[in-house]
């Protein structure tokens, strides 16, 4: 079907619909140089991001960036430090400091074990 009745079944203008495959949120074409046909399968993709878009309270254009955030590494990484650097998000651990913590936890639950049993403390 055509997109302008694509979008009357969907309950959005066709312009509506443009501006969300301009940001990314509609399948790719199927054939290079076609004009845009939707099915079933192109309808329900909009749907769902429609429903994404209602049930989080974010704009379209706020649903394409989180796509691009998942989908390349370099925003990902970019938005990861923002959220560090503004406190959302705990920076990761190194593996040293993973060991370390381990070994601390070792010791302390050794030192439990061995003031309950005195027995093990002769020895």
């Amino acid at each position: 079907m055509r997109i302008t009745e694509a979008a009357r079944r969907l309950g959005m203008s066709p312009r509506m619909l443009r501006y969300r495959e301009a940001l990314g949120l509609l399948p790719p074409v199927r054939e290079q140089g076609a004009h845009r046909r939707f099915g079933e399968e192109e309808l329900a993709a909009v749907a769902q991001g429609v429903e994404l878009e209602k049930r989080f309270d974010v704009s379209p254009a706020e649903l394409a960036f989180a796509l691009r955030v998942l989908s390349e590494p370099a925003a990902a990484q970019a938005v990861r430090e923002l959220g560090i650097r503004i406190g959302r998000l705990q920076a990761p651990r190194r593996a040293l400091d993973f060991e370390k913590e381990k070994a601390l936890r070792l010791l302390r639950t050794s030192d439990r074990s061995t003031a309950s049993n005195p027995d093990v403390s002769d020895r």
